[in-house]
């Protein structure tokens, strides 16, 4: 399955890059897939840390430069956790889901419930408008024991 989805994701950014007239290098395609092997969120530096890891030979400046690519054809979603540093993670066939962020230690906690989207879909429809995505990030503290 995972060879399928990134045969996929490999296809919708080639038609990205040719439709926005941007060169189809193996360095763009090789961060798209160790962005799509890797599980949760991921930031920029720890990528191009990785990416050097691998022995690809890759510039920072492209590793920034791929994923606005990857996040303007809708393949890497962008979040901020309340911190200076953005965290990414893959959007391609990816079940809706939130986020509580632990704000002593800055764990991110995914979770997803489904009457939220009850809840979404009902205020839109009140308000006069079609939902078209969400985000949700509940900031606190572990509970004492």
């Amino acid at each position: 399955m995972e060879c399928n989805l990134i045969e996929t994701v490999k296809a919708i950014f080639t038609q990205y890059l040719e439709k926005k007239g941007q060169r189809k290098t193996s360095e763009r395609y090789a961060i798209l897939e160790v962005i799509y092997q890797q599980e949760g969120h991921f930031d920029a530096e720890t990528l191009y840390t990785k990416m050097k890891k691998k022995s690809f030979r890759v510039s920072r400046a492209t590793v920034y430069n791929t994923i606005e690519l990857l996040l303007d054809c809708n393949l890497i979603k962008s979040h901020q956790y309340g911190k200076n540093v953005t965290y990414y993670e893959k959007a391609f066939n990816c079940m809706q889901h939130d986020h509580i962020i632990d704000l002593e230690t800055g764990e991110v906690v995914e979770f997803c419930d489904p009457r939220l989207q009850d809840i979404i879909k009902t205020a839109c429809e009140l308000a006069g408008y079609e939902p078209s995505h969400h985000a949700l990030y509940i900031y606190a503290k572990k509970k004492k024991k």
